[in-house]
């Protein structure tokens, strides 16, 4: 009989519904609701991280300064250090979906200038990773034409092949992101079983004869560094929590394997170079048909690269662009970077801005900067571990502040607080130690950025301060018929309210 009476009660309140208000809509609405599956979650974090490109590197390295053992420890200890940072953010993407990515988390736990700072950090952590690895595409694809055809490399080819590829990125990008993560999945993924069977079936005991420059850190520190370079950007997949399907668990899943997956890879290319499986591969992407490897194997490790540089540049854009659509959205940027395509419903303005900036960063990058590439890398893991810290130390205030701590989420988010600050400090010091002025500087720049921005918004268009932190919110077609209205009150708030026609006997708490 409850039954019964509860279900004409819920009946009665639909008929008598309220059809006439205002309906409510999420902010983040725009851009597409329940569209991406697990695996488009999966290849825009892998396509970001690109560790195929990872995976050479750090097995130039290794074979380079031979830390050993320790090396190989070292990577293993890092990649554990990144997992506890993907612990400490999947807090955040457990109870929510946010455009914004750990820039809107941070404002859960910490205050609006811990937020800014954040969103600076990020903004230059992801311009700088787009800028790097577009400036290893250029030349990447250039010397892979110049092994099929004639030789074009030139300045002007240069220009022309920047250009092209800023285009090509640009039109994807807005064509929507499962129009390129399962494309750029499978290329990735055939990268990766290229590199891993030639590392596999070739032995060589001679060592690259590429020209490096001695790092200012010792070698164990550099790896650890390399490999929290490498595997920047595994947490991308949080920027499409508002367009995934059941995004609290598919976006979850997703941040938790890509640094597992990346650190698995990364510990066999340290353990290649070591046996003398690695030496090839590194050969022949660096020193082409010189270093003793065929012209097929070069041409292979050549495309497989130029594919996993682009893939990467590709996903910077993808998250970058819903960075920059999420404060566009709060006005803390421009207001024209919420924009999104109508048919596409993907957000096409900041897309076309960050790919801008980032083209525009490798000229000055080829011209001023390349020679200088380990200050220029430096910066980029400076505002990272910033953002991965403030992150960190937010989810230990956020679940503080909403009763849901235990005794692991206390451990692992004061652990990787601490030792992320504690980092930044090391890389401070060891900046300024030798020479390295850019990365003092950057910190700095980075600390004074939120309280400069908040102070100038609080000048300029101080309603935007009250609207930082915005994330996927209930909106009032996800209600039941007759569950009650939706409604904006006065701070902001969504508030459910019982329809007028809640008949006698029912609580004005139903549907809270």
């Amino acid at each position: 009989m409850a039954v019964s009476a509860a279900l004409r009660a819920a009946i009665t309140r639909a008929q008598n519904a309220d059809q006439h208000s205002e309906p409510v809509f999420s902010p983040l609405r725009g851009l597409g609701r329940g569209r991406l599956t697990p695996i488009d979650l999966l290849g825009q974090s892998l396509s970001t991280i690109a560790p195929a490109t990872g995976m050479v590197f750090i097995a130039l390295w290794m074979i380079t300064y031979s830390p050993g053992y320790v090396g190989l420890a070292a990577i293993a200890a890092t990649t554990s250090a990144v997992f506890l940072v993907a612990f400490c953010i999947t807090q955040f993407t457990r109870r929510l979906a946010a455009a914004g990515s750990l820039y809107s988390f941070v404002f859960q736990g910490s205050g609006i200038r811990a937020t800014l700072t954040a969103g600076a950090a990020l903004v230059l952590g992801y311009l700088g990773i787009s800028v790097s690895v577009f400036s290893q595409a250029v030349p990447s694809l250039l010397d892979t034409i110049a092994i099929v055809g004639p030789d074009v490399r030139g300045t002007a080819a240069t220009v022309i092949t920047t250009v092209a590829i800023a285009v090509a990125v640009a039109w994807i990008a807005v064509r929507g992101v499962r129009f390129a993560t399962r494309a750029i999945l499978v290329v990735e993924a055939c990268s990766l079983i290229l590199i891993v069977v030639v590392m596999l079936a070739t032995h060589s005991d001679t060592t690259t004869a590429v020209a490096l420059p001695n790092p200012s850190l010792s070698a164990v520190p550099f790896l650890a560094m390399l490999t929290v370079l490498s595997m920047a950007g595994f947490e991308s997949s949080a920027f499409f929590g508002p367009e995934a399907k059941r995004p609290l668990i598919s976006v979850t899943r997703t941040v938790l394997i890509s640094p597992i997956i990346c650190g698995v890879l990364f510990v066999f290319a340290a353990w290649a170079a070591m046996t003398g499986h690695g030496a090839t591969i590194v050969g022949a992407y660096f020193e082409g048909t010189a270093s003793g490897a065929s012209a097929e194997v070069v041409l292979a490790v050549k495309i497989g690269m130029t594919c996993s540089w682009f893939a990467s540049t590709l996903g910077c854009a993808q998250a970058g662009s819903r960075l920059l659509y999420s404060m566009g959205i709060e006005r803390v940027l421009p207001a024209p970077l919420a924009r999104v395509h109508r048919r596409f419903r993907t957000p096409y303005v900041a897309v076309l801005a960050f790919v801008a900036v980032s083209a525009a960063g490798v000229f000055i990058y080829s011209d001023t900067v390349r020679d200088d590439s380990g200050s220029f890398d430096g910066v980029v893991e400076t505002a990272l571990v910033c953002a991965y810290t403030l992150v960190a130390f937010a989810s230990w205030k956020f679940l503080r502040r909403i009763g849901e701590h235990t005794s692991l989420t206390r451990i692992c988010t004061l652990s990787v607080s601490a030792a992320g600050a504690g980092l930044l400090v090391y890389i401070v010091l060891d900046g300024a130690v030798h020479g390295m002025w850019a990365l003092p500087i950057a910190a700095l720049a980075v600390a004074v950025s939120g309280t400069v921005w908040s102070a100038l918004l609080r000048r300029a268009r101080p309603e935007s301060l009250l609207m930082v932190g915005a994330f996927d919110s209930v909106e009032t077609a996800d209600l039941l018929p007759g569950a009650g209205t939706l409604l904006i009150d006065g701070d902001g708030r969504r508030r459910l309210v019982p329809d007028r026609g809640t008949v006698e006997g029912d609580s004005p708490e139903h549907g809270r």
